[in-house]
C-alpha cells in the first residue's frame, strides 16, 4: 500500500490496461479502436428492438400516505449529530 502511495504521489504510477477484445476474440491495442469497440459493444446491449410479447407487468399503487410536515427541531438535531458522528448516509 505505501509503495503504491508513494509512486502515485511521485507521478510514476500507472493503471494497468486490460485489453478490449473485438467480436472475434483479438486485442485491440490502439486507444480509439477500443473507444470504437466500447460504443459498439453498447450499442448492441442497449439498442434491441422492443419484445414481441412484452410481460404483463401491473402498475404500482400510488396511494400510499406520504407525511409532508416540516421535520421538527429535534429531527433537524438528531440529524445533524448523525451527520457528525458519520453515521448518515
Amino acid at each position: 500500500m505505501f509503495h503504491a502511495l508513494r509512486e502515485l504521489l511521485a507521478g510514476k504510477y500507472s493503471k494497468p490496461e486490460k485489453p478490449v477484445k473485438d467480436k472475434e476474440g483479438k486485442p485491440i491495442t490502439e486507444t480509439q479502436e477500443q473507444r470504437n469497440r466500447w460504443v459498439e459493444r453498447f450499442e448492441e446491449l442497449l439498442n434491441r428492438p422492443a419484445p414481441l410479447n412484452p410481460p404483463d407487468i401491473e402498475a404500482a399503487h400510488t396511494d400510499h400516505p406520504i407525511h409532508v410536515t416540516p421535520p421538527t427541531i429535534e429531527e433537524i438535531k438528531m440529524a445533524i449529530r448523525q451527520i457528525k458522528s458519520g453515521k448518515a448516509a
